[in-house]
């Protein structure tokens, strides 16, 4: 979907065929707009835990399901946009966290995605505790500005 001069191409396989896009497309373009964002690209992919295991264990040596992974680009493409790089959720994590965490899975989805479009963006709470900090707070800034924009 691109919205204006933001686009977000969101790609299921496996398990998470079934999990409906439109309202994460658009909530997508919503987080990369309230960041400053304009004339960028995302690819966001849903999957299972077994693809993202592979991932997880390929890139992070890590050879575990996780809930979400991120791979930032930063690169100028043709379109004269600026693609930010790739958000992969694995939604049969999600799901279980969102039940463990009495959320939806919607607002679950919502954490993760903008937990990955702000690891693309250099934030990184693996750094240190400083670096922690910053990055949950950005995550409840913008997740208060996106149901603000809701009323």
């Amino acid at each position: 979907m691109s919205d204006g001069a933001v686009t977000v191409d969101v790609a299921r396989r496996g398990t998470a065929r079934k999990v409906p896009v439109r309202g994460l497309t658009a909530k997508a373009c919503r987080i990369l707009r309230l960041l400053g964002l304009e004339d960028c690209e995302l690819s966001v992919a849903l999957v299972g835990d077994e693809e993202i295991r592979g991932l997880n264990a390929r890139y992070r040596s890590r050879d575990e399901p996780t809930d979400v992974l991120s791979f930032p680009v930063d690169e100028p493409l043709p379109t004269g946009h600026r693609l930010i790089g790739d958000v992969i959720i694995s939604v049969e994590k999600a799901a279980r966290q969102a039940r463990q965490r009495r959320r939806s899975f919607d607002d679950e989805l919502e954490v993760l995605l903008i937990h990955g479009i702000l690891h693309n963006l250099g934030y990184d709470h693996e750094r240190s505790p400083e670096d922690e900090r910053e990055m949950r707070a950005m995550e409840r800034r913008v997740r208060k500005d996106l149901k603000v924009g809701k009323k």
